[in-house]
């Protein structure tokens, strides 16, 4: 496969339109969320998370919502979680606290995805739909129509209504989740196949045995107002909360107790180095300046290579592409960077690379580097349980 090269100085919607032609999907546009290292410092600079604990999972009016909105810096390591931790250390105790709380969490979907790999596609714990296909989102409800249209329009949405969707799709329309949340992957930007599966995992029972009712007094209590506007207000679908539901236990997987190979889950401690690289390959796992290969080598010219084969497989939307476009023009500006559409595996094996490793399946295709860097981890993977958050907390 060849690399074409992507002229950054054009328009991001240009780009998108004639470059990623077939390889998106979705209208085309870009959220209001901007990428780059850029806008992820400025937001940082003015997070305040006074309120969180009591507000975070608030829907509407949307000035009262407490999230931080920092996920799409975070998931591509634009902002690393140490630096978030560290950035709200004088925060009130509570809204610290359990923001911080949220951050672990992240990590310890990093974890688990980095042991497990492919076979968190699959139940981990307890038996709930797979089956692919089917529709499990009625758009003719007024909640479902908000949440699906900010999903499509912003690619970014609250915790709370991620678990609204995941609930109504499979608790209460009996559609497998697979299908659901790959729906949703497509357009997140800050969609990582660590943190998104496991939320569905969890929401739909898979890692805990009990589902996620999806009611309107949630909704009410979140959305005030909402539901007044919704022409299923009279004969609402979601008005009770649904029959408790005790999932049936899925094959044992050892994994989940021990890791057999921790140094391949953590990646190296330290650099490999192999040969003098000669250019700097950054992934999107690790898009920001902190990134420890780009760090390491300020004098090398830097290199992303778009994965044709797999956005033709995935189908993006073309605002998570756009946010990615943006964040590499911001890099750009500061560094002398190269960007293609084709086979980043084949680019490192024909030139000698710098990279950060990732902690994802997808990472072994790169195979012997040049150098290879460390995963800037928040709290580096141990050998114990992964089975629940609790578990895999304890051990930190």
């Amino acid at each position: 496969m060849g690399h074409e090269p992507i002229d950054l100085t054009r328009d991001t919607l240009d780009i998108i339109a004639e470059t990623f032609d077939g390889l998106d999907s979705g209208e085309l546009g870009l959220s209001h969320i901007s990428g780059g290292q850029t806008a992820a410092d400025q937001a940082l600079a003015q997070l305040d998370i006074t309120g969180y604990a009591k507000n975070r999972s608030e829907v509407l009016p949307v000035d009262k919502r407490g999230a931080s909105v920092l996920s799409p810096y975070i998931r591509h390591n634009i902002l690393t979680l140490d630096q978030v931790y560290r950035a709200v250390k004088s925060a009130p105790y509570n809204d610290r606290e359990k923001f911080r709380d949220e951050l672990y969490w992240q990590e310890y979907a990093r974890h688990l995805y980095a042991r497990i790999g492919t076979r968190a596609f699959s139940n981990l714990r307890f038996n709930a739909n797979e089956q692919t296909g089917g529709e499990g989102w009625n758009r003719d409800m007024a909640c479902v129509d908000f949440v699906v249209s900010e999903l499509e329009e912003s690619g970014w949405l609250v915790n709370q209504t991620r678990m609204w969707l995941a609930s109504h799709w499979t608790v209460r329309n009996g559609v497998g989740w697979i299908h659901g949340q790959e729906l949703m992957y497509r357009e997140l930007l800050d969609g990582s196949r660590a943190a998104n599966l496991l939320g569905w995992q969890w929401t739909v029972g898979a890692g805990t045995g009990k589902p996620y009712g999806f009611a309107r007094w949630q909704v009410e209590k979140r959305a005030p107002g909402l539901c007044s506007k919704c022409p299923l207000s009279s004969h609402c679908p979601i008005q009770e909360f649904p029959d408790d539901v005790t999932l049936n236990k899925a094959e044992h997987e050892p994994l989940l107790d021990s890791d057999p190979n921790l140094e391949a889950t953590t990646g190296p401690s330290e650099v490999i180095r192999t040969a003098n690289p000669e250019y700097v390959l950054l992934t999107i796992d690790s898009l920001g300046d902190a990134d420890p290969a780009l760090v390491a080598h300020p004098e090398l010219p830097v290199v992303f290579v778009f994965n044709k084969e797999a956005l033709l497989k995935l189908q993006l939307s073309s605002r998570r592409i756009g946010f990615y476009l943006e964040t590499l023009k911001d890099l750009a500006a500061r560094r002398d960077l190269h960007v293609y559409l084709g086979d980043p595996y084949t680019f490192a094996a024909e030139n000698n690379v710098a990279i950060t490793f990732a902690p994802v399946p997808s990472f072994k295709k790169f195979g012997n580097v040049a150098e290879l860097h460390p995963y800037p981890w928040f709290k580096r993977p141990k050998s114990g349980s992964v089975r629940s958050y609790s578990s895999w907390r304890k051990q930190f």
